[in-house]
C-alpha cells in the first residue's frame, strides 16, 4: 500500500466537503472551525497527544503531558485571534497507569485550561491495552470581531513571528505558552490580514498560509530569529541551527501577515519580527545574506501512514 501524507488527507477530505455556508462561517481547512449561533461566532477545535508521537511518557512529567493536552488547542484558537472559552476532553489511559500518574496529567490540563479562562466541562475516560491518548476538543468566540484567517494574506504584506525558532524537542515542545495574549494584542494593535500558529514548521505552515492566501514568499535568512535550543541542537546533529529554525516543529509561535507599513511599529512593539514578504511568484524563497534566491520546499513534521 503506497503511503498518505497529512496533507493528502486533508485534501481529500475538504474535496469531499465542499463549500458549505449557513452557519458554518469558516470550515475545513483552517486553525479552528468558525461557527455561527444566533448573532455570536463560536470558534471549535480539536487536537489530539499520544504517547510515543506527541510525547514520551518515559520522560515528560504527567503535568507536561496535560499542559501540552490543552494548549496545543489554545495555540489554534490563538491563530485566529480568538478567546477561550470551555473545553472536554477524552483520556485514553493504558490498563498498567498508575492513579496518582493520572490525576497529574489532568491536573495539567485544568492548570492550563484556567490560567487563559477557559473551563474544562466534561469529556470522557477510557482503558486500552496501548499508550496513553488524550483528545481535547474546545470552544471560544470571537468577541465581535472577524476571525483572522490563514487565507488574507496580499501583495504588499510583511511576515512576522512571535518569537525564536527552532530546537523544541529540547523542551519547549512541552512546555510552550500559547500566544493567546499576544494574538489578542496584535489583533487590537494591528491591521492582521492572515494568521497560523507554527506547529509543523516555519517553512510548513508559511505554505500552508500562502497556499490559503494565494500568494508566495520570500524568507530573509538575516531576519529569522534563532533559538538558544536550536544552536544547541545544531551542535549535537550538525544541522544548521537556520535549518532546524526553518524546519522544526512545535515551536507554537505565530506567523501572520500584515502591511509593511506597519512594520516597524510591530518591531518596536516587541510583539514580532518580521521574517519575510509576500511575493507574486510561487512557493517559497530564501534570500541568503549574499542577496541569493534560493528556492524551498515546505520541510517540516507531517503525519503518513500506509508504509
Amino acid at each position: 500500500m503506497a503511503a498518505m501524507s497529512e496533507r493528502a488527507l486533508i485534501g481529500w477530505i475538504r474535496s469531499r466537503i465542499g463549500r458549505r455556508g449557513g452557519r458554518i462561517v469558516v470550515d475545513s481547512g483552517d486553525d479552528a472551525a468558525v461557527l455561527r449561533f444566533g448573532r455570536r461566532q463560536i470558534l471549535f477545535k480539536t487536537d489530539g497527544v499520544i504517547d510515543g508521537v506527541h510525547f514520551d511518557s518515559a520522560t515528560a512529567r504527567p503535568e507536561e503531558i496535560g499542559h501540552k493536552a490543552v494548549a496545543r488547542c489554545l495555540s489554534d484558537l490563538a491563530a485566529m485571534a480568538g478567546v477561550p472559552g470551555f473545553a472536554v476532553a477524552a483520556l485514553m489511559i493504558p490498563r498498567n497507569a498508575r492513579e496518582q500518574y493520572v490525576r497529574r496529567v489532568i491536573e495539567g490540563m485544568e492548570r492550563t485550561a484556567s490560567a487563559f479562562g477557559a473551563a474544562i466541562v466534561g469529556g470522557d475516560i477510557s482503558s486500552h491495552p496501548g499508550r496513553l491518548a488524550i483528545t481535547v476538543a474546545m470552544l471560544g468566540e470571537t468577541q465581535g470581531w472577524s476571525p483572522v484567517r490563514r487565507s488574507g494574506a496580499r501583495l504588499g504584506d510583511v511576515f512576522a513571528v512571535t518569537g525564536k525558532l527552532g530546537g523544541s524537542i529540547l523542551g519547549k515542545h512541552l512546555r510552550f505558552v500559547p500566544r493567546v495574549r499576544e494574538a489578542l494584542e496584535l489583533r487590537r494593535r494591528f491591521d492582521l490580514h492572515a494568521m497560523i500558529d507554527i506547529s509543523d514548521g516555519l517553512l510548513v505552515d508559511l505554505d500552508r498560509l500562502c497556499r490559503e492566501s494565494g500568494v508566495g514568499a520570500v524568507l530573509e535568512e538575516s531576519s529569522i530569529p534563532i533559538s538558544p535550543a536550536a544552536r544547541r541542537l545544531a551542535r549535537r546533529d550538525r544541522r544548521s541551527p537556520l535549518e532546524h529554525a526553518l524546519g522544526d516543529g512545535e515551536d507554537y509561535e505565530l506567523l501572520f501577515a500584515l502591511p509593511a507599513d506597519q512594520s516597524s511599529r510591530l518591531e518596536r512593539s516587541g510583539l514580532g519580527r518580521v521574517v519575510g514578504e509576500a511575493a507574486a511568484m510561487e512557493g517559497i524563497y530564501l534570500r541568503r545574506r549574499d542577496g541569493r534566491l534560493e528556492e524551498r520546499t515546505a520541510e517540516g513534521w507531517e503525519h503518513r501512514w500506509g508504509r
